[in-house]
């Protein structure tokens, strides 16, 4: 309670929501034009010592005008608090990298660019990292064909990547739900 009226306090001109959940969890939501400023006073200032960025995550909500909701995880070994910091995004909204702050935030941010397509500003190495070789869009908004595109895999015969036609065929299958040993008859 003392931490949450503290970063209240310290923040009240940058936040604009400040909760308390249960078990040391403080949830802010912030503008996404003043994350590096509250990043900084939540990292640097020895009473909150937020040193730890534990995740990067983002949320879709397709129906919304700011339709991504970002969220950071900090954590402060000295406390033992969880601190949740949101910020809200739309489609072309451009945020500020944190890797300055935080070098753990560098592949977090590359993920969420590669699935959300969201851009972080003065990101050093903005490159996909698990969507294919050439694929346009980004997997987690949903927004591509599921036909007409190459699918790309190595062939251990010729020896090097092959680029094929991409075939979505399912055949039919038989299920036996029954256990092995309900199958089995007694004597």
């Amino acid at each position: 309670m003392v931490m949450s009226s503290a970063i209240e306090a310290s923040l009240s001109r940058y936040i604009s929501l400040l909760g308390m959940r249960v078990n040391n969890y403080i949830v802010i939501s912030i503008p996404i034009t003043r994350i590096i400023k509250i990043l900084s006073i939540l990292k640097n200032t020895s009473f909150f010592s937020f040193l730890v960025l534990t995740d990067l995550w983002v949320v879709d909500y397709l129906e919304n005008n700011q339709r991504f909701q970002v969220n950071y995880l900090l954590y402060s070994p000295y406390s033992t608090i969880r601190l949740h910091l949101i910020l809200y995004a739309s489609a072309n909204s451009k945020i500020p990298s944190i890797n300055a702050l935080f070098k753990s935030s560098l592949w977090l941010e590359r993920e969420v660019w590669d699935l959300y397509g969201l851009f972080f500003v003065d990101h050093p190495d903005l490159r996909r990292i698990l969507s294919d070789y050439g694929f346009e869009g980004h997997p987690m908004r949903k927004d591509f064909p599921l036909s007409g595109y190459l699918e790309v895999r190595y062939n251990d015969e010729i020896k090097k990547i092959v680029f094929e036609p991409l075939k979505l065929s399912q055949e039919f299958r038989y299920f036996n739900f029954l256990s092995p040993w309900e199958n089995k008859q007694i004597n």
